[in-house]
């Protein structure tokens, strides 16, 4: 294993791969560093001096600026580096045309809706309009595990506080998402529950649901129901039965659609967790399939390298209003624009927006950038896309759902046990984190910087992607968590 990794020729730190003592000489990119000081696995060291204000380079890109004169062999961190970040900035589209060659074809075995979507699981969703039923959904979900069975995999309620007290914009991102999971074709049998009184009541969300498939979607107003819990069982029999008429069949790997989020970053993060699912990215975009990348604010000091691997003009100019928008609705709350990053991301080794940034695109690979979308909005173009939402992970992971996600992929370097909607794939960017919380890390890609290549990673990635959407289950799944959180974004009444 290397004790130090050096990410690009141009960068003057290198990132420690184990703690480093310090007096210990390292030999780094064809020079030799001694450390002045102790510097913790992940953090950074300087391999050359960098005068007060001057710039510090990690991944060829600056990540900041530093707060005093930093000595060669010193540890470089928020105690003496600084970000170089503005507020609204203006941006020039100029294009780097990137492409991915056409790969093999590839299948995995899922279940065809009657919508023409693809699943990857059989289930049945129990999603109330409103929170004040919340109750009765999980009482419902509790009863109705009885039904599971054949090929129906599971019946999950999806609590959330919202559907009321809402007003604007807030109002209709509920209902926009609610209507979107409705649609999600994970769900072989979806029950609507409403109470009768809230604003987001199912006749006006129905409006915002559209067209769907009355043997697979129904519903139930509890103010209406005399009996509101054996109403609501006595449709998810039905529903189970309708449900257990799909089978698992031969579906083109073309048609997955893969989230991408991480959290809980550190030091590694942007060496091999993120740069796999980068890779995995290329491969299932290689074969037709779809990727969409998110948390906006996450991408803060990297942005421009998304903006020039816009296809046209026109998906650059909507990539710089995404991120803008967000800067705004930072200010418009009075925040700081570059509150990241967090208490677990510094204690990581990242030291600045940029720094992380510039760890977290790199699960956007090579490919050009073929959508960008709002939140709540489905994806409806193959290939890599942009999706608004905030760095939030629960947030963020369900955004993904909403916006057609079957899995998602989520790269982390310090753990987490939350789900989403969908399989979440815990990825974990060092060995110890895998040993250690084995009952929450489903794929280890710290083996890169021990006796795996990033091709090796990414193709095993996806053959596990493949499994996943075939039916073997995350650890999430295992332990039975499933979560929801919709992105509150408005006053509450």
């Amino acid at each position: 294993m290397q004790d130090v990794i050096k990410i690009n020729q141009e960068d003057n730190v290198a990132v420690a791969l184990r703690p480093i003592a310090k007096g210990e000489t390292l030999e780094i990119g064809g020079i030799s560093v001694t450390t002045l000081e102790e510097i913790p696995q992940g953090h950074k060291v300087a391999l050359a001096p960098v005068e007060e204000d001057g710039e510090v380079v990690k991944y060829g890109f600056r990540i900041g600026f530093a707060k005093e004169a930093i000595a060669k062999g010193q540890w470089v961190h928020v105690h003496n580096l600084k970000t170089a970040l503005g507020d609204l900035l203006t941006y020039e589209y100029e294009p780097t045309n990137p492409s991915v060659a056409e790969g093999g074809p590839a299948t995995f075995q899922g279940f065809r809706r009657t919508d023409g979507k693809a699943g990857v699981r059989n289930e049945i969703w129990i999603i109330p309009t409103v929170g004040c039923v919340n109750s009765i959904a999980r009482a419902l979900e509790k009863e109705a595990q009885k039904l599971v069975g054949g090929s129906l995999e599971e019946v999950v309620a999806f609590p959330h506080p919202y559907g009321c007290s809402q007003m604007g914009d807030d109002q209709e991102h509920t209902r926009t998402v609610l209507a979107d999971m409705i649609h999600h074709p994970n769900a072989g049998g979806v029950l609507v529950l409403g109470l009768g009184c809230e604003n987001s009541n199912i006749p006006v969300l129905k409006e915002y649901i559209g067209d769907y498939d009355e043997r697979r979607v129904r519903f139930l107003q509890c103010q209406d129901a005399e009996d509101e819990h054996q109403a609501a069982m006595e449709i998810l029999e039905e529903l189970a039965a309708y449900a257990k008429g799909f089978t698992r069949e031969p579906i083109d790997a073309s048609e997955l659609v893969i989230g991408m989020k991480c959290g809980g970053s550190d030091g590694l993060s942007g060496i091999t967790a993120n740069p796999t699912v980068g890779a995995f990215s290329d491969l299932l975009i290689s074969k037709g399939g779809t990727t969409i990348l998110t948390e906006v604010p996450e991408m803060f000091g990297a942005e421009t390298i998304l903006m020039n691997r816009c296809e046209t003009k026109e998906l650059f100019d909507k990539t710089v209003n995404l991120i803008n928008d967000f800067k705004n609705y930072f200010t418009s709350h009075n925040q700081t624009i570059y509150e990241n990053p967090s208490p677990g991301n510094k204690k990581g080794g990242i030291s600045t927006l940029e720094d992380k940034s510039l760890g977290c695109t790199q699960k956007s690979g090579s490919a050009p950038v073929k959508g960008v979308l709002a939140y709540g909005e489905p994806v409806k173009v193959k290939g890599l896309n942009l999706l608004s939402a905030p760095g939030n992970d629960l947030v963020a992971s369900t955004a993904l759902a909403v916006s057609g996600a079957q899995i998602v992929l989520f790269t982390t370097g310090r753990g987490t046990p939350f789900a989403s909607p969908v399989p979440t794939v815990k990825i974990s960017s060092n060995s110890a984190l895998a040993g250690k919380k084995d009952n929450w890390i489903d794929f280890n890609a710290g083996r890169m910087v021990e006796d795996k290549s990033k091709a090796e990673l990414a193709q095993e990635l996806f053959d596990y992607v493949i499994q996943v959407a075939s039916g073997r289950k995350v650890k999430a799944e295992e332990a039975g968590f499933h979560d929801m959180a919709i992105f509150k974004q408005g006053v509450t009444l």
